[in-house]
């Protein structure tokens, strides 16, 4: 059994700037394999089902074919959810604390075992919806662990860039949401392209490219208080940047010799040191987990290709064969695979390769996908792809399983990029 007093606080209930309209999900692939589960009726129980379904692993039974609604593992009838071929349920209710303090009460029940898997407790205060949000998650991501051993990832958040047109001019904004789409928070607005987001690893700063100058330059701001600073602005082009793990660095591919390629910026120093030295472009860097090695794209195989070096720079390693175009690498938390963009016949879809074995998987089945970015726990990636002209994000597990689309009403959404735990 086991007994848990969660105390959660509010972080991001600071986020910089005014709200955004919410992203809208819609199931558009089934996970045949996804275990049958139910949350029976509790405040914040919708929020559990749909993190629950995000993930592909689950599939929570809706309230309408639920044949009794208990609150606590003493009004469990537990014949009923046998019927429904149900193994695992979820139950909560508002009750208060011996100091009298508001509490949600939630157990995590066996149905055949008809035992008490997990027993959590969360101080709601005065319950608004905010918070409410917030503890629904991190239910979710209790009840996902303990099922699953697996940390899960929806108390984290997801960045994108969003666009919308009208009266003939474009309007720019790099957002922040959690990852069911709710809670869209506007961090910037610019008249002027916003390209490439990337969190920095404590997950309170984001890197990204802005032309307001009329150039591209690569800037750091805050989360929460919006405070930033403009980090490269050398001659040519300044863009894509990607965090060092210590949090310390960025790379980056600037043009400021003539030729693309890929440095390193000490963002404390302001220290600028080369990594590639070749005659091809070099662009597109991301970081291992462990700081060891950095992949990045180059065309000097003439066609665009992945590439691994020592994150010190040197020798360069290919690491993408199957098909004419592979970009916008992304490494899994664990190191052990890469997610990119693969292009063949016409269609940009999104792969994964086992770095050991070279063997590769393509997990999306449209046509114009992009931008492909890892949860923390390495089992979803969120990318950006096409509908009606219009870009959404769409969610897929690395096993390929259920995608799930969000997309923004009137808006085009794109470059997505997942953001770390933050604690």
């Amino acid at each position: 059994m086991k007994n848990i007093m969660i105390w959660l606080g509010i972080a991001w209930g600071g986020l910089y700037l005014s709200a955004a309209t919410a992203l809208e999900i819609v199931i558009t692939e089934g996970n045949e394999a996804a275990l049958p589960i139910a949350v029976a009726p509790f405040p914040g129980s919708t929020i559990v089902s749909n993190d629950l379904r995000l993930s592909g692993e689950f599939h929570p039974l809706s309230e309408a074919e639920m044949i009794s609604t208990p609150t606590h593992k003493g009004e469990v009838n537990y014949t009923d959810w046998r019927l429904l071929q149900i193994p695992t349920l979820v139950v909560g209710r508002v009750t208060r604390s011996s100091a009298g303090k508001k509490l949600l009460e939630i157990q995590l029940l066996d149905v055949y075992q008809q035992t008490l898997l997990a027993h959590y407790r969360f101080p709601v205060g005065d319950g608004n919806a905010k918070k409410m949000r917030k503890i629904a998650h991190a239910v979710s991501d209790l009840v996902y662990q303990k099922l699953t051993g697996v940390r899960g990832v929806f108390s984290t958040h997801i960045a994108y860039i969003s666009m919308k047109r009208q009266q003939g001019k474009s309007t720019y904004t790099l957002e922040v949401a959690d990852v069911d789409g709710e809670g869209a928070q506007r961090l910037l607005t610019s008249s002027a392209p916003l390209l490439s987001p990337s969190w920095a690893p404590d997950g309170k700063r984001l890197a990204y490219v802005s032309f307001e100058n009329g150039r591209s330059e690569v800037w750091v701001q805050e989360v929460y208080s919006g405070k930033r600073s403009r980090v490269a602005y050398f001659k040519g082009k300044n863009s894509a940047p990607a965090w060092s793990p210590d949090g310390k660095s960025l790379a980056l591919s600037l043009s400021r010799d003539g030729n693309s390629e890929i440095y390193q910026l000490n963002l404390k120093s302001r220290v600028l040191r080369r990594l590639t030295q070749n005659r091809a472009a070099d662009t597109e860097p991301v970081w291992s987990q462990d700081g060891s090695k950095i992949a990045f794209l180059s065309d000097r195989s003439r066609r665009p290709q992945i590439y691994q070096m020592a994150a010190s720079g040197g020798r360069a390693e290919r690491v993408t064969f199957k098909g004419r175009y592979n970009t916008s690498p992304d490494w899994s938390p664990d190191g052990s695979q890469l997610a990119f963009l693969n292009g063949e016949s016409g269609n940009y879809r999104i792969a994964v390769m086992e770095l050991d074995s070279g063997r590769m998987r393509i997990l999306s089945d449209n046509r114009q996908d992009e931008s492909p970015s890892f949860a923390p726990n390495g089992r979803l990636i969120v990318y950006a792809t096409q509908q009606s002209g219009q870009g959404v994000l769409e969610v897929v597990s690395v096993d390929g399983g259920g995608v799930q689309r969000l997309s923004l009403s009137g808006r085009d959404v794109r470059e997505p990029v997942w953001s770390p735990y933050t604690n």
